[in-house]
């Protein structure tokens, strides 16, 4: 009976073939360890870079980062407390305590009903959030009262029919701030604000959102004008 068997050729052949594959796979697996190293240690030198070295200035790190974070939020206290400083940018007399707004009186030859209430509370919401005064109703250390003068629609900008393209709403204030425990930061300043609108809508299309717009840019004014020491 004839017997199939591989002739010593074959098996030599064979036995190199696998030594090759093995040689060829060990020096991938060298050249993809030596990359992962390498990526390591590009990582430990960007970290090295990021951070302090406190070995190299004579200080143990555990020790001096707590000190770092010490001096941070206590220069942090001292800028709150200290002058009545506020992160709203406002500098206040630190025996300045109160507050109090009078409703702002509508003088002006066109009366909005709601212009001088949405004012008064605008300026109020306003020291309320950009400082830590407290509202009262009598003795305030700082007490405002205003007047508005003017509320008028002009054309602003003229087409090329001469017809007014835009329409401007203008509105003037006059307010008095008398600081109890400042004498030099009282004043007497009238302020005025506008905004424009296509002359295409009617001023009741867009009345209600302009006013807020222009309240809000007198009442920066005003607070600025009281509070902020340039």
């Amino acid at each position: 009976m004839k017997q199939d068997f591989i002739s010593e050729k074959q098996r030599k052949r064979f036995t190199k073939l696998c030594f090759n594959f093995l040689k060829r796979r060990d020096r991938i697996l060298k050249q993809r360890d030596r990359k992962l190293k390498q990526s390591l240690v590009n990582v430990k030198q960007r970290k090295n870079f990021l951070s302090v070295d406190f070995a190299k200035i004579g200080f143990n790190s555990m020790f001096v980062r707590p000190i770092y974070l010490f001096f941070i939020l206590t220069s942090i206290f001292f800028l709150s407390c200290s002058g009545g400083y506020s992160f709203t940018g406002a500098s206040i007399n630190p025996q300045t305590k109160t507050f109090h707004v009078e409703t702002f009186l509508n003088r002006a030859s066109i009366v909005q009903p709601i212009l001088a209430s949405e004012l008064t509370y605008a300026l109020i919401n306003k020291i309320r959030s950009g400082t830590d005064l407290s509202e009262v109703e009598n003795n305030a250390d700082v007490s405002f009262s205003g007047v508005i003068t003017s509320y008028s629609v002009t054309p602003s900008a003229i087409s090329a029919n001469d017809r007014a393209a835009k329409n401007r709403l203008t509105i003037r204030v006059k307010v008095t701030c008398r600081n109890m425990q400042d004498k030099k930061s009282d004043f007497e300043t009238t302020f005025t604000r506008y905004k424009e609108y296509d002359s295409s809508l009617s001023l009741s299309d867009v009345e209600e959102e302009l006013i807020k717009e222009i309240n809000e840019e007198l009442v920066d004014d005003i607070f600025t004008k009281a509070f902020v020491n340039w």
